[in-house]
C-alpha cells in the first residue's frame, strides 16, 4: 500500500482539512496516510470523525513544532527542525512514507524538500508544476512557477524534461507538446534566456511546439508550459485573482434581480459544471519536480477535496516511479546540462 506522509499542521484550516483529505484518500484511493502533526490537536480532529476514519490506515506521527504562512522559508528550515514538514520529509528520506504532501508555507516546504531530500542527480534545481483548465476540456502543465527566479537556460531544459515526463506520468499522453512561454511565437522574440532555452529545446528529442504567449496558457494547444520561476508564478497568481474576480462578478450579476436569478437557476448544472473546472481543489497540488522523493504541495486555503487530490497525485507519481523515470531521461541525452547550467 502506498504511503503518504501529510503534513496535517500545513494549511490554513489546519487539522481540520488535512485530517478530512486524509479520511477521503484512505477510503477513495486505498492509500496509507500518516498525519504528521502535534499529535494532541491531530487525535482530537481525528476522534471528530471517528465513525468516517474507523478501520483507515491512518496514523499520527508526533512533530512538536508547526512552521507558519509568517516564517521565512530559510529561518524555517533552519530553526524548526521540529516541525511537522521536517519530520514528513525526514519520513520519506528514510524510507516509510512514498511520498510527501503539504498545504503549507509554499517557501518553507521546498526548502525543507530540497535541503532534506536532495536533488536528483541529473537535476540542478527542482522545479514547480502547476496546472491549469483549458478550453479544449485537458489540463496543461506550466513550470516553473515558483522554485525559481533566476533560471538559466540549462535549467529550463531540464524543467521541460521533467514536465514533459510528470505530463506522460499523470495525464496518459505519450508524446506531449512541450513550449516556451515567450512575449512572441517566433523564434526570435523574448530575452537572452528564451532565446537561448529555445535553442537548446528545438535540438532535443522533445515534442517541441516552440513558443507560446501568455493568451496561450489556457488554450489548450500544447500540453507542458515551460519558463522561469519569476514569470511562472507572477501567471500563477494572475490566473487565480482572474478567476476569484470572475466568480464574485458573475455572482453578483445573477443575484441583481428576479429575471437572472431565474436564469441562473435554469442553468445551474451549467455553472456547476463551470465551476468544477476552474476548481482548484480538483487539481490537488503542485508537485516539487527533480527532489530525491515525491514532493506535493497544496494551496494554503486547501479544503478535504483538495488535500485528497493532492494525496492522489502523489500516489500516482510514487506508483509510476517518476523520478526514475525523469533520472532516465535526463542522464544520458542531457549529460552536458550540468556543466553548462553555470555558465
Amino acid at each position: 500500500m502506498t504511503t503518504i506522509a501529510l503534513d496535517a499542521m500545513g494549511g490554513d484550516h489546519a487539522p481540520h482539512s488535512e485530517v478530512a483529505g486524509a479520511i477521503l484518500a484512505a477510503r477513495e484511493l486505498g492509500v496509507r496516510v500518516l498525519l504528521v502533526g502535534q499529535q494532541q490537536a491531530v487525535k482530537e480532529e481525528l476522534a471528530r470523525h471517528a465513525r468516517e476514519a474507523d478501520g483507515l490506515p491512518l496514523e499520527i506521527v508526533h512533530a512538536p513544532e508547526v512552521i507558519t504562512m509568517r516564517d521565512s522559508p530559510l529561518a524555517a528550515y533552519k530553526k524548526k527542525k521540529g516541525s511537522s514538514a521536517h519530520v514528513a520529509a525526514r519520513l520519506v528520506r528514510e524510507g516509510q512514507a512514498d511520498a510527501l504532501v503539504s498545504a503549507g508555507n509554499t517557501g518553507a516546504v521546498m526548502a525543507v524538500a530540497h535541503f532534506t531530500l536532495g536533488t536528483l542527480a541529473a537535476v540542478d534545481r527542482p522545479a514547480l508544476a502547476a496546472s491549469f483548465p483549458t478550453s479544449k476540456g485537458k489540463v496543461s502543465v506550466m513550470l516553473d512557477v515558483g522554485a525559481n527566479v533566476d533560471s538559466k537556460p540549462a535549467h529550463l531544459e531540464q524543467f521541460a524534461v521533467m514536465g514533459e515526463v510528470y505530463y506522460r506520468v499523470i495525464f496518459g499522453t505519450r508524446r506531449p507538446r512541450v513550449a516556451l512561454l515567450s512575449i512572441g511565437e517566433e523564434e526570435m522574440k523574448g530575452n537572452e534566456l528564451t532565446r537561448e532555452a529555445h535553442n537548446r529545446l528545438k535540438k532535443k528529442a522533445l515534442n517541441f511546439a516552440g513558443n507560446v504567449e501568455g493568451r496561450d496558457v489556457f488554450a489548450g494547444n500544447v500540453d507542458v508550459i515551460v519558463c522561469d520561476g519569476f514569470i511562472g508564478n507572477v501567471a500563477l497568481k494572475i490566473s487565480e485573482g482572474l478567476v476569484e474576480y470572475f466568480s464574485t462578478a458573475l455572482r453578483s450579476a445573477l443575484n441583481k434581480d428576479l429575471r437572472t436569478k431565474m436564469g441562473a437557476l435554469l442553468s445551474r448544472p451549467a455553472f456547476k459544471g463551470f465551476k468544477e473546472t476552474l476548481d482548484y481543489s480538483e487539481y490537488g497540488g503542485a508537485p516539487l519536480l527533480g527532489v530525491r522523493g515525491i514532493t506535493v504541495i497544496g494551496h494554503g486555503r486547501s479544503n478535504p477535496n483538495a488535500i485528497k487530490n493532492a494525496i492522489r497525485v502523489a500516489a500516482e507519481l510514487a506508483r509510476a516511479r517518476v523520478n526514475e523515470k525523469i533520472e532516465a531521461e535526463l542522464t544520458p541525452r542531457y549529460t552536458a546540462v550540468r556543466e553548462t547550467a553555470a555558465h
